[in-house]
């Protein structure tokens, strides 16, 4: 039996009167008592509308995509794709609502879109991007989703890792199109150490993320296969913004100003690398190569253009789209991992002599 309306009132010490004054919103509450009830709404997943018996399969027209930052092209490329293939299902009864939701990278904040997009029985739900690596987070998304998914509403995580187990010969509660960080940035470091480079600083994304952490390991890994060493003291971590760059390699240079090239964690942290080099009269790349990660739309506009891992972000976003509305029936195992491309610019990578 689905949670009542007495369930939640029962939690919050409160009479059923109370919890519809607080969720109308029409009457006066006492603020602590208002907190009562919506911790005890949020505790117990009850979904708003009506009793939930008669709600158990979702039946809007609305879907949720998650991204961490709306104004960051990474994810507007993503959404803007499968806003698209929403659009490319209308037809009798097919119009969706898209309502992007920007978490700002908040692992708290993401739950609690999930929650109010549960509450309105999204048709479906899109995340984007990394995912936090805090396990007590995993495993209160994967409980999300999975409540979600047995609400009837579809899920799809598109650039981010697989939450829970997924095989081919399993039917996955939810599809995962993963990008395949750590290859490309494996791929890409193992270029410049092809270029002869061997002192090869790193701006890596910040810590506790999923990206990072693939992209990471797939630099190191390809710095070890050519036998060059780890040095901590050539990685830095920060956001994935210009600002963020070009601190990173203000650092970088302070701990080994003889460095001769930096791959950066996305193409707009490389555009902040390239200006702090500008800023110090270095020239690029006759003096340092540096590397981007994405492929953004400015990528190729930079002056030099970007060498750069291009990301297949206008695919993955228009097949999430087929995904969340039936168009599309899921992969194996409810995983594909999309492929990472290095897009070699020479103007900003070039050999070391």
């Amino acid at each position: 039996m689905g949670v009542t309306l007495a369930d939640v009132a029962a939690r919050a010490r409160v009479s059923a009167a109370t919890v519809s004054r607080v969720l109308s919103g029409n009457y006066p509450v006492a603020e602590s008592t208002r907190g009562r009830v919506l911790r005890a709404v949020e505790e117990l997943e009850y979904v708003v509308n009506g009793p939930a018996s008669a709600l158990a399969a979702a039946s809007s027209d609305l879907i949720g995509i998650l991204v961490n930052d709306i104004a960051d092209p990474f994810f507007g490329i993503i959404a803007g794709a499968v806003q698209t293939e929403l659009s490319g299902a209308a037809g009798p009864g097919g119009e969706k609502l898209a309502v992007v939701c920007s978490t700002g990278g908040s692992p708290e904040r993401e739950l609690n879109y999930l929650t109010l997009l549960q509450r309105q029985r999204a048709a479906a739900v899109v995340l984007t991007g990394s995912a936090s690596e805090d396990a007590a987070h995993a495993g209160a998304l994967e409980a999300k989703l999975a409540r979600l998914s047995g609400a009837g509403t579809r899920v799809v995580l598109c650039g981010r890792p697989a939450a829970g187990a997924a095989s081919p010969d399993a039917a996955a509660p939810f599809t995962t199109l993963a990008f395949d960080n750590r290859g490309g940035a494996e791929q890409l470091t193992a270029y410049l150490a092809g270029l002869g480079h061997v002192r090869i600083g790193c701006v890596a994304g910040p810590a506790g993320r999923t990206t990072t952490g693939e992209r990471l390991a797939g630099h190191r890994a390809a710095l070890a296969a050519h036998g060059i060493e780890d040095d901590p003291r050539r990685t830095v971590q920060g956001a994935y913004d210009r600002a963020s760059g070009y601190d990173a390699a203000v650092e970088l240079l302070r701990r080994d100003g003889a460095l001769t090239a930096i791959v950066a964690a996305n193409d707009t942290a490389a555009l902040g690398v390239c200006a702090a080099l500008r800023d110090r009269g270095l020239r690029i790349p006759q003096d340092v190569s540096v590397a981007g990660f994405d492929d953004l739309p400015f990528s190729v506009d930079a002056a030099p253009a970007l060498t750069t891992v291009r990301l297949p972000l206008q695919e993955a976003g228009a097949r999430a789209g087929r995904l969340a509305t039936g168009r599309e029936e899921p992969p194996p195992g409810g995983l594909a991992t999309l492929r990472a491309e290095l897009l070699v610019r020479r103007s900003t990578a070039v050999p070391h002599a």
